[in-house]
C-alpha cells in the first residue's frame, strides 16, 4: 500500500488551514492538498478587519501565509496537487491526484464554492475594485455611498438588508418580477425605504476607469438601457460548490452544497466537509476556520475509534 496519512485536507482556504492546524496539533499526520494558492478566497481580501484578535487589519495574503506557517509549525504538510476523486475502500480513503494516489484514514473536504458570475463586461476587470461578492467583507469600505445589489434570492436579500445600514441608497437589480427569497425576507426588502428595487432588469455592463464608477442596466422587455452611478456593485446570483471529486451518493441540497451534521460529518464515516462547500447559514473567514477546527477534532476522534483507542 502507498503512503498512509492520518488526515488529508482537500483545499487550502480558510477552512482547510483551520483544519490543518487542529489536525496537526492533535498529533495526526496531516497533509493539505491545494491546486492553486493556499488561502483560497481569503487571498482576495484587501483588508481583513473583522477577524477576532487582529485589531489592525491585514491583507488576505498575509493572513493566509501566517495561518499556513502556524500549521506547519504544528507539523502539517502541504502539497500543490489537484484532486480528481475521493473514494473509500475498507477503512481507508483513496485520493487520486495529478501527482499520484494518496491514502488517508480520514478526509476533510474544504474545496469551497465559486461565486456565480454575471458574465458581463467589466465584472472581471473591476473585481476587488468595486465589484464584490461579499457584503460583510467589503460593504464598510463604501459607507455612506450608493450601492448596487444584484440578485433576488435569500443571499441577495440578506446582504441588501445588511448593506442598507451602511449605504446612502441601495439599488437592487433583479431579472424577474418577484424575489425567490423567503417571503418574510422579501417583504422586509420591499418595506425598506433605502432600497429601490428594479424588477425585470439586468446588468448590461459595469463601467469605470481604475475603479467602478457606474453600471448600465437593461430592461429586456423594452430594450431600454440606462446608467446608474455607484462605486460598488455587490453580486449575489448563487454559488457553485466544488464537489466534483466526491461520489454522487454524498447528499447535497438543491444548490449542490454538501449536507453535514454539526460535527461536519457527511454520510460517509470519516469524510468531513467544511466551509463554503457545505450547507451553512453564514460564509465568513472566521466560520470557515471554526468548521475546520471542529472537523479536525472530530476526525481525530473518528481515527481513535477506528483504531480502538477511543476514550471510554
Amino acid at each position: 500500500m502507498d503512503e498512509l496519512f492520518d488526515l488529508i485536507v482537500v483545499g487550502g482556504g480558510a477552512a482547510g488551514l483551520g483544519a490543518a492546524q487542529y489536525g496537526a496539533r492533535a498529533n495526526l499526520r496531516t497533509l493539505v492538498l491545494e491546486e492553486m494558492a493556499h488561502g483560497g478566497q481569503a487571498l482576495l481580501i484587501d483588508k481583513l478587519e473583522n477577524y477576532p484578535g487582529l485589531p489592525e487589519s491585514v491583507d488576505g495574503y498575509t493572513w493566509s501565509e501566517t495561518m499556513r506557517s502556524q500549521a506547519e509549525t504544528f507539523g502539517a504538510e502541504f502539497q500543490s496537487s489537484s484532486v480528481s476523486s475521493i473514494r473509500k475502500e475498507g477503512d481507508a480513503f483513496i485520493i487520486e491526484t495529478d501527482d499520484g494516489r494518496l491514502h488517508a484514514k480520514a478526509v476533510i473536504l474544504a474545496t469551497g464554492a465559486k461565486h456565480r458570475h454575471l458574465g458581463v463586461k467589466g465584472e472581471e476587470e473591476f473585481s476587488g475594485r468595486g465589484v464584490s461578492y461579499c457584503a460583510t467583507c467589503d460593504g464598510p469600505f463604501f459607507k455612506g455611498k450608493r450601492m448596487i445589489v444584484v440578485g433576488g434570492g435569500d443571499a441577495a436579500c440578506d446582504e441588501a438588508m445588511f448593506l442598507s445600514k451602511l449605504a446612502e441608497k441601495i439599488i437592487m437589480v433583479h431579472r424577474k418580477d418577484r424575489f425567490r427569497a423567503q417571503k418574510a425576507l422579501a417583504e422586509r426588502i420591499l418595506a425598506n425605504p433605502k432600497i429601490d428595487v428594479r424588477w425585470n432588469t439586468l446588468v448590461d455592463e459595469i463601467i469605470g476607469t481604475k475603479v467602478v464608477e457606474k453600471v448600465r442596466l437593461l430592461e429586456p422587455a423594452t430594450g431600454r438601457t440606462y446608467e446608474e452611478t455607484a462605486p460598488a456593485v455587490f453580486i449575489f446570483v448563487g454559488s457553485i460548490p466544488q464537489t466534483g471529486a466526491l461520489p454522487e451518493s454524498v447528499p447535497r441540497d438543491d444548490s449542490g452544497s454538501i449536507i453535514t451534521n454539526d460535527r461536519m460529518e457527511t454520510s460517509i464515516p470519516g469524510l468531513f466537509a467544511v466551509g463554503d462547500v457545505r450547507v451553512t447559514p453564514f460564509r465568513q473567514v472566521i466560520t470557515a476556520v471554526s468548521d475546520g477546527a471542529v472537523a479536525a477534532h472530530c476526525a481525530s476522534q473518528y481515527i481513535d475509534e477506528l483504531e480502538g483507542k477511543a476514550y471510554r
